[in-house]
């Protein structure tokens, strides 16, 4: 279920996708002069290619956007394994008012059953590890809540929404710092950041190298994204964190793809996040099939 942040993101995501299709005078051109106003149909919205669904609600609210009386029946749920042929809403309403929202609804479906579709594909290559997979920042500006919620449909595990609810010390924050504080290391730095944060913030602090991995541990942060990692290297930083701060989680990420993270996970490490999930996903394939009810 769609949480109330979520669907404000969605409604505030619609009304800009219609203002783009409609322009200034909320007028379907094509639909206008082509069907009657009265006329009314039914269609079914239909996968055609194997996958995961997410943003079923979203496209229902499409049509409550265009102010017409639209029934739509969700036959299915998001998170839904998908084979080709599903049908996944069916629609009835006036013709007009199905054709203009089509192409919205679709946009909405298609994207997000895209990154859930390849979430799942990386959440069951790990399956019978302990790494889960997470996304990262690398999202569409504006879709952010929408595509990690198609992460979670898809079986993973979101990271931080934003720079303003959790703290990940990245290289250029690490570059800028020592530039102020030549003479500090990882671990007095992250003692200090603590300080500032307090007990209640989780603490995550990039390294690209096992002897930073070292020299940030005793500093205890909460998480260690290790950055473009082989896997040899980072079962050796497992063994390094399991002797030093064995509280720390080891997150791995940095062009993780199908093929590699089965090996990353089978590491040791206990993240792996992923920036492809959202900013590469291909869409889903899906379509507005016109159903045998169709009437004039």
């Amino acid at each position: 279920m769609l949480t109330s942040d979520e669907l404000v993101a969605a409604d505030r995501l619609i009304e800009l996708a219609l203002a783009e299709d409609l322009g200034p005078d909320r007028d379907d051109i094509t639909s206008r002069v082509t069907l009657p106003e009265e006329a009314t149909g039914s269609v079914e919205i239909v996968a055609r290619q194997a996958g995961v669904l997410a943003g079923l609600p979203i496209a229902a609210r499409v049509f409550e956007r265009l102010g017409a009386e639209v029934a739509f029946e969700m036959l299915t749920r998001d998170g839904a394994n998908l084979e080709p042929g599903t049908a996944v809403a069916a629609l009835s309403g006036p013709l007009r008012t199905l054709l203009t929202g089509e192409r919205t609804a679709l946009n909405f479906l298609t994207l997000l059953s895209g990154v859930a579709s390849l979430t799942r594909q990386f959440v069951d290559r790990v399956e019978g590890t302990s790494a889960v997979i997470l996304d990262t920042r690398k999202t569409l500006p504006g879709y952010r809540l929408l595509e990690k919620y198609a992460v979670r449909k898809g079986g993973g595990t979101n990271h931080r929404m934003g720079l303003h609810d959790g703290c990940l010390i990245k290289d250029n924050h690490l570059a800028g710092r020592k530039s102020t504080h030549p003479n500090e290391s990882l671990a007095e730095m992250l003692r200090n950041v603590r300080r500032e944060l307090g007990a209640e913030r989780s603490i995550e602090i990039e390294v690209d190298t096992l002897d930073q991995l070292r020299e940030a541990l005793p500093g205890e942060p909460d998480i260690v994204l290790l950055d473009n990692m082989p896997p040899d290297t980072l079962r050796t930083a497992v063994r390094l964190r399991d002797e030093l701060a064995p509280a720390a989680l080891l997150e791995a990420s940095g062009g993780v793809t199908l093929e590699t993270v089965r090996g990353i996970a089978e590491a040791g490490v206990d993240r792996i996040s992923i920036g492809g999930l959202t900013h590469s996903a291909p869409a889903l394939d899906l379509g507005f099939d016109w159903s045998d009810r169709a009437t004039a």
